[in-house]
């Protein structure tokens, strides 16, 4: 890692930071605040008269408590698209960007080499990701006490967020090794942020009926067990310990078409 790169990135960034934090704290609160058994058994109603919608986002069962609702409220989307985004930006105007202007002159043109450069930008985009996810574990833990005097099985909920950084870890390095090999952001961006949304969606579709069901094949978000996780299943800490794994893999991939490529400087 180059330190004042990291620095500098941080102090140019940090305000898309706190305004993904805000909307962290927005959704997972009013979630967290939604948890009550009897208003539970109104959503399951309100999800049998739609249930393909609410299949789709992973909503058609409250659970019977805090963690079981909030698993199923908050990270059946909502915690996979918002860190997303936040992701898609940052590696736009950390890689792309620099790319796009030619400005990667001004880093190659220090005593640093190529991989130490875009394995900064790469870190920086990963602490970001990161922070978000401690904060939503730390805020639903916070809430869920003070709100029902129920504490979430803190073990169990920091198993199934490390999950999560593992799918978003997966996502991030993708568009990374796109951004690393084109020039053009409609190519880096387009590539990697577009394979991101389709596997999503496919995900969506495959839980709105039985018949799309052999799509959960066909979309990494599958080794994302949520319900596994809170369980502690062995099969689905390996399935995310997979999501890990491509993420080095990507990044080792990313890394070595950096160093070898032409950039438009």
């Amino acid at each position: 890692m180059i330190l004042p790169l990291f620095k500098k990135e941080i102090k140019a960034n940090y305000k898309i930071f706190i305004i993904f934090i805000l909307i962290i704290s927005l959704y997972a609160g009013i979630i967290v605040a939604m948890y009550d058994p009897e208003l539970g058994k109104s959503l399951e109603m309100m999800a049998e008269s739609m249930p393909e919608l609410f299949a789709a986002f992973s909503m058609t069962n409250a659970g019977s408590s805090l963690i079981e609702f909030v698993t199923n409220y908050l990270f059946g989307f909502i915690m996979i698209i918002i860190p997303f985004v936040f992701m898609l930006i940052m590696i736009s105007r950390l890689i792309c960007r620099y790319i796009d202007k030619g400005s990667f002159a001004y880093l190659l043109a220090t005593p640093r080499n190529r991989s130490q450069i875009i394995l900064t930008q790469l870190l920086t985009v990963l602490l970001g990701v990161l922070l978000l996810i401690v904060y939503e574990t730390v805020l639903v833990i916070v809430c869920g006490k003070v709100m029902f005097n129920e504490l979430v099985p803190i073990k169990e909920f920091l198993v199934l967020n490390c999950g999560l950084f593992g799918l978003h870890c997966f996502f991030s390095t993708l568009v990374y090794l796109t951004a690393c090999s084109f020039n053009e952001t409609k190519w880096s961006m387009g590539l990697g942020g577009g394979l991101g949304m389709i596997f999503i969606l496919i995900q969506m579709l495959s839980q709105v009926s039985d018949k799309f069901d052999f799509l959960k094949y066909l979309t990494p978000l599958t080794l994302f067990d949520t319900n596994g996780l809170i369980e502690l299943d062995l099969q689905a800490i390996m399935f995310a310990g997979v999501l890990y794994l491509l993420a080095f893999v990507f990044i080792i991939v990313a890394v070595n078409i950096f160093k070898k490529r032409d950039l438009s400087l």
